[in-house]
């Protein structure tokens, strides 16, 4: 129980300022016995307390993001309900072999952010736009890379917030803050629905002792990380993001 607890808290405190955290606390149940398919659902519901308290640690990088958040949000709802579908009804395999390549692509387009901002801003200059305004192509492309991370986030958890932060910072001029902010929010959506749908239909099915653990862990988690991570350089986040997102990456392939 205390090393589940303490599990819960690092995942709710890397999940604030990176994602990935379920990566500690669904090894950790394996670890202990835990079918995997069950680990999986037990953690959701158990990393829904961290999405509230670190959403609530970045409430003023979220302010002005609503343009592009009132249609992002409704694209993770319903990508997370057909993830969640997903993983009640396709073998765990079938999902989890694509994994290693969405995180690469993930991290390749969180390394390349700053250039691709640029090369935005360049173009939204010269054509007399306004840089911070999404044009309807690049919300069209996010809205749908926000429902496929939504999917995959509703099946499998892990480092969803990676996969979030490379979609957004490829189409969108904003700080990485700002976008960590955002990603917070839209992670909350999935792990919300995820977890009602897996109460809803598979009740008998979580171990509802690990999912309380780890609930208190990443909600203390999710706040802490919060504090810390509005504080870091955006070059240091970035570093921060693609170094889990390699750690990730590994324990996934292993």
């Amino acid at each position: 129980m205390l090393l589940l607890a303490v599990a819960g808290v690092a995942s709710g405190a890397i999940n604030a300022v990176v994602g990935s955290g379920t990566l500690i606390t669904f090894p950790t149940l394996i670890a202990f016995g835990v079918p995997p398919v069950v680990a999986t659902m037990s953690n959701a519901i158990g990393q829904v307390p961290g999405g509230f308290s670190s959403t609530w640690g970045y409430r003023r990088e979220l302010a002005g993001q609503w343009p592009r958040l009132r249609w992002q949000l409704p694209a993770s709802l319903t990508g997370a309900v057909g993830g969640a579908w997903l993983l009640l009804h396709l073998p765990e395999q079938a999902f989890r072999t694509v994994v290693p390549v969405l995180l690469v692509i993930a991290l390749v387009l969180v390394v390349v952010q700053p250039l691709l901002q640029r090369w935005l801003r360049r173009r939204a200059l010269a054509a007399g736009r306004d840089a911070s305004v999404v044009g309807r192509g690049r919300m069209i492309a996010l809205v749908a890379g926000t429902f496929a991370v939504g999917v995959y986030g509703g099946y499998f958890t892990a480092a969803q917030g990676i996969l979030l932060v490379g979609v957004m910072g490829a189409l969108v001029t904003d700080s990485v803050q700002r976008l960590n902010a955002a990603k917070n929010l839209l992670s909350l959506v999935v792990n919300i629905v995820a977890a009602g749908a897996y109460t809803l239909v598979a009740f008998d099915r979580i171990d509802w002792a690990a999912a309380g653990i780890i609930a208190v862990g990443t909600l203390i988690g999710g706040y802490v990380g919060a504090s810390v991570g509005r504080r870091l350089p955006p070059v240091v986040l970035r570093g921060f993001i693609v170094a889990l997102g390699l750690v990730a990456l590994w324990r996934l392939l292993v």
